[in-house]
């Protein structure tokens, strides 16, 4: 009876370990999904960069990944799935791991049209190292445009204007181009001009050459410059001839109304220094002029 009842006992122990393990276990489990809704309550999907990407990118799926933010540290305008962002385009530079919003955003357009603000228009200009200030142009910097004519005749002088000032520069790099069946590098600068800026600059370029004169960004001051002609910066005030004027030294007879000056009928006369006497007295006429 003794074992018997022993036995018993050690299958009743088993069955209550049993028990507790199971009770143990689906309680563990139970705390640990209500900690998981909670947690899951407290943060949200939300869509970031994986690189960095520059303004005017058609967004694809491998340019995004999906991470957990804090619910209260969501940025307004957040996507919380890749679907819903792939195929718009960025209108500004985003940086890895930065959030993407609705407002960096477009589902028009794209490149550098992205950047353009309305009523104002992007134009390119191309420059060489020293135009363009050695390379330092770069998107964001605002520079003066001045462009220089030559002259269409020989009493004309070449003129620099500044034409454009305080614009802002949109892009800037170099492309290589062909001349003389040699590639060679050209530097192209985009500028923001209004509509009729845009014409200044394509008639500056018709015309003569361009320059850019780099700013400082806090100087936002539209001076007043006069223009300047090569006689001016030589120091000669004196200004040029207009067209069809007459040359200052004339060729061959002077014209009706230049005054013609008289013959001198007063004999020469020869002055002679002896110690501190002057004396004058009648030239001897030239016989080989008469």
């Amino acid at each position: 009876m003794t074992a018997s009842k022993g036995k018993s006992f050690m299958i009743v122990a088993v069955l209550l370990g049993v028990a507790a393990a199971v009770v143990g276990y689906y309680g563990l489990t139970s705390l640990a999904s209500q900690a998981a809704a909670q947690n899951d309550a407290n943060y949200r999907n939300v869509v970031v960069c994986a690189t960095d990407l520059t303004f005017g990118v058609k967004l694809d799926k491998p340019m995004l990944r999906v991470v957990r933010y804090p619910k209260e540290s969501v940025p307004d305008g957040a996507f919380a799935s890749m679907d819903s962002v792939a195929g718009q385009t960025t209108k500004v530079f985003m940086s890895a791991r930065e959030p993407v919003t609705a407002i960096k955003l477009s589902s028009r357009g794209g490149g550098l049209s992205m950047l353009v603000r309305p009523n104002m228009r992007a134009a390119s200009l191309e420059v060489n190292q020293v135009s363009g200030v050695s390379g330092f142009v770069l998107p964001g910097d605002r520079v003066d445009v001045l462009a220089t004519v030559e002259p269409r005749s020989s009493i004309e002088d070449a003129v620099t204007r500044t034409v454009l000032q305080n614009v802002e520069v949109l892009a800037s790099g170099q492309k290589t181009e062909q001349q003389d069946n040699k590639p060679i590098t050209v530097q192209s600068v985009t500028i923001l001009v209004d509509p009729q800026g845009a014409e200044t600059l394509a008639l500056a370029m018709h015309e003569g050459k361009i320059h850019l004169v780099l700013r400082n960004p806090e100087d936002q001051t539209v001076a007043k410059v006069e223009a300047l002609s090569t006689r001016q910066m030589l120091g000669q005030n004196d200004a040029p001839a207009k067209p069809g004027a007459a040359p200052r030294h004339w060729r061959g007879s002077p014209p009706a109304s230049a005054p013609v000056a008289a013959r001198s009928t007063e004999k020469s006369k020869i002055r002679i220094i002896r110690s501190a006497n002057v004396t004058e007295t009648p030239a001897v006429a030239d016989s080989s002029r008469n």
